[in-house]
């Protein structure tokens, strides 16, 4: 057993990231080693979970990783900590279409983590009654074990909701008032990265602790559910670049395991800054390059990755990455244009609005260095921009479920080098092919 709450909203906006960062900054501040994670596919909220506890976040997500993959990376993040503070996403019951696949529900139900219910109260007082009623009840097996009363506006308005709510039996945990300073700039893609700004750790400490019964919520908690540890790889390490900075920073922890498990040591770079460090491979995820193209166009480190996937190395770029490996990208207004790394042959052009939002599931169809013809895959897509490929271009996926990049294909395919607008998690996407083909590069 480990102290363990899963924090979960009635809807998307009622402030559960803002509660969620307090309460791992007052749980820190009294010397707890806090294990966080995130539900669902988001790469930021994480980003502000490690900044604040020093300690990598891992997503838990039942459509990407089953409810087998989420208890082994929740057994995998909880080692050694004191207590775990899990982020839900959305409302709680919100998941895949109109299931529980996908939804701060499924993974309580997986982990069977009692749920803290965040609710936005502003301008309402006995309705805020039947919402909690409601979510109570709708599924049994998800245990509401206490509410987050968020956007009070008084002490007569807190009496008035626990006048309402006292029938119910569901403890108040918390009735936080209205503040507007605590709330954390957004931008396209969401919220400002963690590590983008500095947190005001006592502010976050402060609001929970003067307004939260922290004591009451560290006695709720979850069994850590048993897991066989995967083997370890036996064979030739090898040495993987994996672009990190301002610009590429959308990752999962799980993946960077997964690659040093099978014997790759990882080799961060700045694709801005560094040159292309001595390596077998690369592997650029999803950022901000847009933000970045004047410098990322400026960097030698484009021709050096050129030539090294000329000279066939195997490379691997998801969005950002994928937006880096084409021709160019082209700003919204169409007023500037950036070079890019040259491999694929598309440029990118962004749009202001948002393109594609949503889980993808699809059929590897192309062979490719990266992963094997035959297999489906899952992942998830967001971003504010379109291709325009040549027109021999060559794509490795053809998606069921996702827009892709152009009429349901994806996969950008030239010599070995793949890039797909999908992020994908290595429980529905192995990295022993690409790992592999690394390895083989390196002994040539």
């Amino acid at each position: 057993m480990i102290p363990c709450v899963l924090v979960a909203g009635t809807k998307s906006g009622v402030g559960k990231t803002t509660v969620v960062l307090g309460l791992l900054a007052a749980l820190r501040r009294r010397g707890f080693e806090v294990a966080p994670f995130k539900v669902g596919p988001d790469f930021i909220d994480p980003t502000h979970h490690t900044a604040i506890c020093e300690r990598a976040s891992r997503n838990l997500d039942t459509f990407m990783m089953g409810e087998e993959g989420v208890r082994r990376s929740f057994a995998k993040g909880v080692e050694g900590a004191d207590v775990a503070v899990i982020e839900g996403v959305m409302g709680l019951y919100d998941g895949l279409d109109a299931t529980e696949v996908a939804s701060s529900a499924a993974v309580a139900k997986a982990l069977g983590a009692p749920v803290l219910l965040v609710i936005n109260v502003h301008g309402t007082s006995r309705s805020a009654a039947a919402m909690a009623l409601g979510y109570a009840k709708f599924d049994p097996e998800v245990e509401i074990a206490g509410l987050i009363l968020n956007r009070v506006g008084s002490e007569r308005h807190l009496t008035l909701l626990q006048e309402a709510l006292k029938p119910l039996g569901i403890p108040i945990l918390a009735a936080l008032p209205r503040k507007s300073e605590i709330s954390l700039k957004s931008r396209h893609l969401g919220l400002t990265m963690g590590f983008e700004g500095h947190h005001d750790l006592d502010a976050l400490a402060d609001f929970v602790e003067e307004n939260a019964d922290l004591d009451w919520i560290l006695k709720l908690g979850c069994n850590v559910p048993p897991s066989e540890p995967l083997p370890e790889f036996g064979g030739d390490r090898i040495k993987i670049g994996v672009a990190y900075d301002e610009a590429f920073c959308f990752y999962y922890q799980e993946n960077f395991d997964e690659l040093r498990r099978l014997g790759a040591e990882i080799e961060f770079f700045s694709p801005m800054c560094d040159p292309l460090p001595d390596v077998q491979g690369l592997y650029l995820g999803g950022g901000y390059p847009e933000l970045y193209a004047e410098a990322l166009e400026r960097s030698q480190t484009r021709s050096e990755i050129k030539k090294a996937a000329e000279n066939g190395m195997p490379i691997y770029g998801e969005c950002g990455g994928l937006m880096y490996l084409c021709e160019s990208v082209v700003s919204k207004d169409g007023d500037s244009e950036n070079k890019m790394a040259g491999i694929l042959p598309a440029s990118t052009t962004m749009t202001g609005r948002l393109q594609a939002l949503g889980y993808v599931e699809g059929d590897v169809v192309g062979e490719n260095s990266v992963v094997e013809r035959g297999r489906v895959i899952r992942g998830h897509e967001f971003h504010y921009s379109k291709m325009d490929c040549a027109r021999d271009a060559r794509f490795a996926y053809r998606f069921r479920r996702g827009k892709g990049i152009v009429e349901d294909k994806d996969g950008l395919v030239e010599h070995e080098t793949l890039g797909s607008y999908l992020h994908t998690h290595v429980c529905a996407f192995p990295m022993e092919r690409f790992v592999e083909s690394c390895r083989r590069y390196g002994r040539r």
